[in-house]
């Protein structure tokens, strides 16, 4: 195992601090528990927006903390859960009197730990409504979830919702916005090869050299099958076709569209796979509105790419064109 690490057990910790100082403008860095909450919160009479999950993922999803996204995010260890004692804290810090919305992906032990959390935060005069991302298309079921499990469609969800707060929405009506985008996402992964995980040091699965695996989770988990490596178009093709069935997309519908790549593989391959999604999606009559080429959800180090897929109208669009200000996602502001 090579990596730019100094103890495998300390990775987290010095990861959040360097992000904390790299970015001291837009976020504060809270070390004990640890969680990340932007600069200014609580921001007075504005819902507070609460994400979190394990590390493994940046820039989700503390690089999402900022003007029109998250108020907070609370790492957990690598591809482990957070805990409700992280999670309090950061839902009350970011209470500025209109309540808190807990984004979760849906991992049965993220599930757990922020229903707790906010069992908790309501006894100490928090009112917290939660919204369950389950975008993935690939399977109902996986190593970690009952039902499906929550990846790329996550960063719509925060995008989107934290625009919707940074309005002046109330809490449900937030909480109503970030539902719609649920409602209307979804997303499909490819792993060309394994990531490593710190603390295992040896890769998270194994692939053949002229393997692939269609439908991955963002932690490795195991997908709809293994096939036989193809080129990109006929990879991006298996991505396409299930989101498009599930999403039931005809002519004259609006996307907005993410290709992400897992943290191991070059730009340019991942807008290969764009130029790809973009022609097919022209030939079914719909249009791309707005797209993001790039890491925002990754596993590691792991090569690979997810695409995902969102249907909007025009409120949407306006709150995604909204301004913002993260680490890893700014305009207008």
């Amino acid at each position: 195992m090579k990596k730019l690490i100094n103890d495998p057990k300390a990775v987290v910790n010095e990861s959040v601090e360097g992000f904390g100082i790299a970015h001291a403008d837009i976020v504060t860095v809270h070390p004990d528990p640890l969680f990340i909450t932007r600069r200014d919160a609580p921001v007075q009479g504005k819902v507070g927006l609460v994400s979190g999950g394990g590390s493994g993922h940046e820039p989700l999803h503390a690089g999402f903390v900022g003007l029109g996204m998250l108020d907070a995010a609370v790492p957990g260890a690598v591809f482990t859960s957070p805990t409700p004692d992280q999670i309090i804290p950061a839902t009350t810090a970011v209470d500025g009197g209109a309540g808190v919305l807990h984004i979760i992906k849906n991992y049965t032990g993220d599930v757990l730990n922020f229903e707790t959390a906010a069992e908790m935060a309501e006894a100490e005069g928090v009112t917290v409504r939660s919204v369950l991302v389950d975008d993935d298309v690939a399977v109902e079921d996986s190593l970690y979830t009952a039902g499906r499990r929550g990846v790329g469609g996550t960063v719509f969800v925060e995008r989107i919702a934290g625009a919707a707060a940074e309005r002046g929405d109330d809490l449900d009506g937030v909480a109503s916005v970030a539902q719609r985008v649920v409602d209307s996402v979804r997303s499909m992964g490819v792993a060309l090869a394994a990531c490593t995980v710190p603390h295992a040091g040896v890769p998270s699965f194994d692939l053949a050299e002229d393997e692939i695996e269609i439908g991955i989770g963002i932690h490795g988990e195991p997908g709809r099958h293994r096939i036989a490596m193809e080129d990109a178009d006929g990879i991006t093709q298996r991505l396409l076709q299930p989101i498009v069935a599930d999403l039931r997309l005809i002519a004259g519908d609006r996307t907005l569209v993410m290709v992400n790549g897992m943290g191991g593989t070059p730009a340019s391959e991942l807008y290969i796979v764009f130029r790809k999604v973009a022609q097919l999606l022209e030939g079914l009559g719909v249009t791309i509105e707005r797209s993001l080429v790039g890491n925002y959800i990754t596993a590691l180090e792991m090569q690979g790419a997810s695409l995902t897929i969102l249907r909007v109208d025009d409120e949407m669009l306006d709150l995604w064109d909204a301004p913002v200000r993260t680490a890893a996602l700014r305009w207008g502001a």
